[in-house]
């Protein structure tokens, strides 16, 4: 029987961008899975919505979700793999449907997941094995690369890690891990990757990276401010749980 992928695309006032992320898809190269796909809009109130109903309409496997208010990124997330639980997939991967990070890669991810048992979740790096030339190179801002090298180093000192980007939002789970429910404790906001990230170190689990290229359109600084600020006391909130002093299941305090 063929292992089931559930590919979720978050979308946010994506437009146009949409229909170049499911047409990056590849899957031919994924064949020998049963690949559903759920477009999940978090109220985008622009024409996103014509797009993802464009594909809809035209694809099999196709499930269309659109909150009646939003949710968050971290709320839209989670209602994907609420999803994933419920309808039994084995792996689900996250694209972001403004077409920064590339589907071209979900192979790679899913031949980690599968050869390596101890791998609950695959994230896409752009830092590794790469020269800092190359990556501003591709786009990526100066202030976004230094903020990201300067939060991700922080993140390993005090977290006893090793990961080379600590910020992607470019992911593949094993669904199972999910059964806990312990997701749900996560912020509705940006920092959900990271808080997530850190429930997966918490349970001493193991995360896969692979190089990765990703492009970039609009930035939005403000949002990034935020993000780093709350980056930065969250880990050192999640460095006191992970030594015993606070609650782990205080994370639901910074679900706000």
């Amino acid at each position: 029987m063929k292992k089931k992928i559930l590919i979720f695309i978050i979308t946010y006032k994506a437009s146009f961008r949409l229909l170049d992320v499911y047409n990056s898809i590849p899957f031919k190269k994924l064949k020998k899975y049963k690949i559903n796909i759920l477009i999940s809009d978090d109220k985008s109130g622009d024409d996103t919505i014509k797009y993802a109903r464009k594909i809809y309409l035209k694809n099999k496997n196709i499930e269309l979700n659109i909150n009646n208010k939003n949710r968050g990124y971290g709320g839209n997330i989670k209602i994907c793999l609420n999803y994933a639980l419920k309808n039994k997939f084995d792996y689900a991967v996250m694209i972001h449907g403004d077409n920064q990070y590339n589907p071209k890669y979900i192979p790679v991810m899913m031949k980690i997941l599968e050869k390596d048992k101890l791998t609950q979740a695959v994230a896409g790096s752009r830092l590794l094995k790469k020269s800092l030339r190359n990556i501003t190179k591709k786009g990526m801002p100066s202030y976004k690369l230094i903020g990201n090298i300067v939060l991700t180093k922080f993140h390993n000192l005090l977290l006893r890690t090793n990961f080379t980007d600590a910020h992607t939002g470019f992911w593949a789970y094993r669904i199972k891990n999910f059964k806990d429910k312990l997701y749900a404790l996560t912020t509705d906001g940006f920092n959900f990757d990271q808080q997530l990230r850190f429930q997966y170190i918490y349970k001493k689990q193991k995360i896969s990276e692979i190089l990765i290229d990703t492009r970039y359109a609009d930035e939005r600084s403000q949002l990034h401010i935020i993000y780093a600020v709350r980056f930065f006391f969250e880990t050192i909130i999640f460095f006191l749980m992970k030594i015993k002093i606070i609650n782990f299941k205080t994370i639901k305090y910074l679900s706000k």
